[in-house]
């Protein structure tokens, strides 16, 4: 795998994938052998987060992507909330990081299920901020409507707040790991992904 990353407490399932035992949220890595799908160059960061908002409508939301760095190259890092599957409530939050090369990819994907009681961040800042001021835009598409809204709940500010939350722990799981992160010397010489 081109990818590489500290996987201490995490228990591996196949060659490709890991899951905490403790959250049951699940690592995978992949690598693609074709040109990556993403909708503009990670230099476009505009044009690139409105797409990714139009594209995940459908079956979620797109709740922030950024451009990162991963052992010196450039990465999408974007996360995102579906429905659970086969669940009539939660969601599913998804931290996603894309090291996109011309004709080539490899990604590493975080997946964090709620579990327990779920919609209980949504409800105490409801209470908090007040339910008319749940709903902002979309801060990359403003007119956007999916499946599910963007929500002021997904904001960083309020992880402190809930710091056993499923979106929380992605991104600090997130913070931690890009750092140590490295990617194989043949696959990090590729040609770089231009859009």
């Amino acid at each position: 795998m081109p990818i590489s990353f500290d996987t201490s407490g995490l228990q591996q399932q196949d060659a490709n994938r890991w899951v905490n035992p403790a959250t049951r949220d699940m690592v995978s890595v992949q690598y693609f052998d074709l040109a990556p799908d993403l909708p503009a160059a990670l230099e476009d960061l505009d044009t690139l987060r409105q797409r990714l908002a139009q594209h995940r409508a459908d079956t979620g939301c797109l709740i922030e992507a950024f451009v990162v760095g991963v052992d010196g190259q450039p990465a999408l890092l974007r996360m995102e909330k579906m429905p659970l599957p086969d669940q009539p409530t939660g969601l599913i939050f998804a931290a996603s990081l894309v090291v996109p090369k011309q004709q080539c990819s490899a990604t590493l994907t975080l997946l964090c299920p709620e579990a327990g009681p779920t919609g209980m961040r949504e409800a105490m800042l409801a209470a908090q901020i007040g339910f008319q001021n749940m709903y902002p835009p979309h801060p990359y598409a403003p007119g956007l409507q999916g499946k599910l809204p963007y929500n002021a709940a997904d904001d960083i500010r309020w992880d402190a707040q809930f710091p056993e939350h499923p979106l929380t722990r992605a991104r600090q799981w997130i913070a931690r790991t890009v750092p140590g992160m490295r990617l194989d010397p043949g696959f990090a010489a590729l040609p770089p992904f231009r859009g």
